[in-house]
Parts: structure tokens; sequence; C-alpha cells
């Protein structure tokens, strides 16, 4: 089975280094697509180098022209191509070209949560369950037919980073499975059931600026969501935007009923050790952050 690989994140690259460990008289990996640059991936990662190490015909991606796309792999003749972390939905032309087709992927539990920022969506919404989720491509927006599918639990404790990490360790274990599938010739595919689908927008970078008036909790779920290796929440700070990367819901019961009176957004302490800011429901400890020296307690955000 002669396998293409598109990509150009962090999570490609892991797929690729898996492959490359599968290949045998059965599967052989016969070319990559990818970038050398993007402005929209914020776990960017070229396959290049990796192509490259291993004599592995690379095809490297501008914008989004897939008629020369689709004549390189015309060339190759792949049985099968495995597109993940591709920001631009392929085509007719490209999805028609393998026999056994293009398999996607979306950490998400389809068919709901189709769209965007998944990882992002989960963690904001405060969601306890995601899942790793691959399928056959279709020209829809994570439509086609699932052929591999997990759930993974998501933890008060996870964060984008983490979360990342466990369905990326989950998605590698069903790469293996359902590749020898294929090879084999026993995959199966399941109709995703359309009465059940929902799609997630895009983020803007407003979407990512902390409004002290939300609850800590929310703050929370907001900061856990956008930390790295996305590009982190923000709030505005004498017309400057500020990053912060982890923050703490304050549990202590009396200090939270004490300051009940007080409004959302005053720094109630700030130091090398303790760093508080009134939410709109409780506060929360600021851990980790890009203030320095900016904040002083009473200012307010």
């Amino acid at each position: 089975m002669k396998v293409i690989v598109i990509g150009c994140v962090q999570f490609s690259c892991q797929v690729l280094k898996q492959l490359l460990s599968m290949q045998s008289s059965a599967i052989e990996i016969i070319g990559v697509i990818t970038r050398r640059q993007s402005k929209i991936n914020s776990d960017f990662c070229s396959l290049e180098p990796l192509a490259n190490a291993n004599s592995i015909p690379c095809f490297i991606a501008e914008g989004n022209n897939q008629l020369s796309m689709a004549s390189w792999l015309q060339e190759k003749k792949p049985d099968i191509i495995y597109c993940f972390g591709w920001s631009y939905l392929l085509k007719l032309e490209v999805l028609s070209i393998p026999k056994l087709g293009v398999i996607g992927y979306h950490p998400a539990a389809l068919p709901q949560n189709r769209g965007r920022h998944p990882i992002i969506w989960a963690l904001s919404l405060g969601l306890e369950q995601t899942a790793s989720t691959f399928f056959v491509m279709d020209e829809g927006a994570d439509s086609g037919e699932i052929i591999s599918q997990r759930f993974v639990a998501i933890e008060k404790t996870d964060d984008a980073g983490t979360l990342y990490q466990k369905l990326t360790e989950t998605a590698l274990v069903q790469i293996s499975e359902f590749t020898k599938n294929f090879a084999e010739g026993t995959i199966v595919k399941c109709p995703q059931n359309d009465s059940y689908v929902n799609y997630w927008r895009k983020r803007s970078v407003k979407d990512g600026e902390i409004d002290w008036r939300m609850s800590a909790e929310g703050i929370y779920n907001l900061v856990r969501a956008l930390t790295r290796p996305y590009p982190g929440a923000h709030c505005m700070f004498n017309d400057r935007e500020v990053k912060i990367w982890k923050v703490k819901i304050v549990e202590d019961s009396a200090f939270i009923s004490s300051i009940k009176n007080l409004e959302p957004g005053k720094v109630l302490k700030f130091g090398h050790s303790v760093n508080v800011v009134k939410c709109g429901d409780g506060a929360v400890q600021l851990i980790e952050h890009e203030f320095n020296d900016l904040l002083k307690e009473g200012s307010y955000l």
C-alpha cells in the first residue's frame, strides 16, 4: 500500500514518524506534501526535514493551488492519502486520486463539533470529554465516513498542551491499527448521523480576550484553552495586549466572600509569588503571565 502524507503541524510530524516506523513490504511512504512556513498554524511544523532525512519525495505547497498538488499526486499514484493538519478543504481533483481515499482527522466527537479549533473550543466550553476521530474525507467539512473513533477524557487540570498530547498518543495507536486494516483490506466505514451535527466557528483574536466580568471558571477555561502551543489568552492594560498563559481559581471561600462587593478586574494582590484578580464571580490567581512590573495592587484590568 503506497501512502502519501499531507500536513504542516506538530501532529502531522508525529504521524509521519509513526508511519515511517511501520514501513514494510505492505506499507510504503512514497511522498509528503507540506509547507515551509505558515502564518495561521501556531503549532506549525514543516515535514520537509523529516522527508528529506528519509529520502521521501516532498511537494512544497504554496497558498491553495490544488491543481499543481493534484498533478504531482497523479504522478505518484498513491493508494491512500493521510491528510492531518491542513488548513484547506481538499477539492475533488485531489480527493478522487487515491483508490482507498483520503483520510482526515478531527479531534472531536464527530458527528458533533465539526469545524474549527476543536481543542480550543472543547476546553473553553468546559467539556469533560472529546474524541480522536479519523474519517474518509469528502468535499464537506469533517463529514465523511468514520473509520476510527476513540473518546478521550478531559480533566480539570488539562490545558491545550496536555490535551494535544493525549489526543496525539491516542491517534497514533489508531493509525497503527487502521493502516494495517487498509493494507489487509479489512477496514470498516461508518456513515455519520447528520441529525447530531453542529459546527464550531472560526475563532478570532477577540475571542481570546479576557473579560474580567466572566466567572473565575470561565476565565480559567479560556486561559487553559489558549495556552501553548496556541497563541495565549490576553487582556488589555493601558492599551497594551498582555498575554496570560496560566491561572488558578482561588478556592478560599472566606476570601471569596470578603470580596463580593468589589468590582471585576480589580487587582487584589500583586507581587512575586501571589497575584490575584477579582472576576465577575470569584477570583483567579495569575500563575504565568507577561505583566512583569506593570501592575500593582488596586489597579484595574
